[in-house]
């Protein structure tokens, strides 16, 4: 059986897991395009992938024919084509996955800009003035979340924790069920975006929430508020972000997803002042790591022995 890992940017697979029954061959650097990734797979019976950084669409699949099983990193992955799979005999497996991580990042976004962290920290290494900017209060502020599961529930405890309201909504959301960790349910979108200080997103995508966040949704937020995006970039437009990021009608972003990753080295979010970035770490732990890899081993080794474990679809 010979296994390639994609996009394992840090070579963290090798480090996480006992490979030592496995003919592994790692891909450090991202594929583009199809053909390229074709091209690369052709003799490889398993695949392990990295989230969503490589789709696996039909077309893809379909070009595979030595393609075995195909392993991705949790229990949920979007970019592949489960049906697809099913019908041309490729088992679909996934690995258990932390919702604490993706927390502590928003957090670290949320705390990095109210407090001005990156260009204060600049100005003290580089000589520049002592207190240049002057930090937002948490305490007090309203957070607002749009989406209350596993991830939406921990950043709210912070949130309550920092002395901070906190505001929730998706279409399913109940009063109960935001009464329950402290929050206060919001009567609609608008609503919630209108009355927060920082928006935090925690939906994942949907045709219903992609493009959620749009321009309207955008003008309704205060022009001093904050947007942070831990979950997937396509539930923001990202044009009409930039737009209100450049004009002023919107303070500042914290963003750990775009569009494309990775992201275009010219692309204007890597340039706007008002935006902290990180390039999608929010699951990107020690311990994330090791479950992902450890339990693609286990997926392997059960697919092996005739029992495939973690399937999906």
């Amino acid at each position: 059986m010979r296994c390639a890992v994609l996009d394992d940017y840090q070579d963290a697979a090798r480090a996480n897991a006992d490979w030592s029954r496995v003919d592994l061959t790692v891909f450090r650097e991202h594929m583009s395009s199809e053909d390229e990734v074709a091209a690369a797979l052709a003799d490889f019976d398993v695949v392990v992938i990295m989230r969503e950084r490589t789709p696996f669409p039909a077309s893809l699949l379909a070009r595979l024919p030595r393609l075995k099983l195909l392993i991705t990193s949790g229990m949920r992955n979007a970019a592949i084509d489960l049906k697809a799979a099913a019908v041309l005999g490729v088992t679909v497996c996934g690995t258990a996955s932390r919702s604490e991580p993706p927390v502590e990042l928003t957090w670290a976004l949320i705390l990095g800009l109210c407090r001005h962290v990156v260009p204060e920290n600049v100005a003290f290494r580089s000589g520049g003035p002592w207190q240049s900017t002057i930090g937002t209060d948490l305490v007090g502020a309203t957070l607002g979340l749009l989406g209350l599961g596993k991830i939406g529930t921990r950043v709210a405890t912070i949130a309550r924790a920092f002395g901070m309201e906190v505001l929730a909504w998706s279409q399913n959301l109940t009063a109960e069920r935001t009464e329950a960790v402290g929050a206060r349910l919001a009567l609609s979108k608008e609503e919630l975006l209108a009355g927060s200080d920082i928006v935090s997103i925690h939906l994942a995508l949907s045709d219903r929430t992609r493009g959620l966040v749009d321009a309207d949704a955008l003008a309704a937020m205060k022009p001093s508020a904050l947007l942070v995006n831990t979950s997937r970039a396509a539930i923001v437009d990202t044009e009409a972000m930039i737009a209100a990021l450049t004009s002023g009608q919107l303070a500042g972003a914290g963003l750990d997803v775009f569009d494309l990753e990775p992201l275009p080295a010219d692309h204007p979010l890597r340039t706007l002042p008002n935006v902290l970035a990180t390039p999608h770490l929010g699951y990107v732990t020690r311990g994330n790591y090791s479950r992902y890899f450890g339990e693609a081993v286990e997926d392997i080794d059960a697919f092996v022995a005739g029992a495939p474990i973690r399937t999906l679809g």
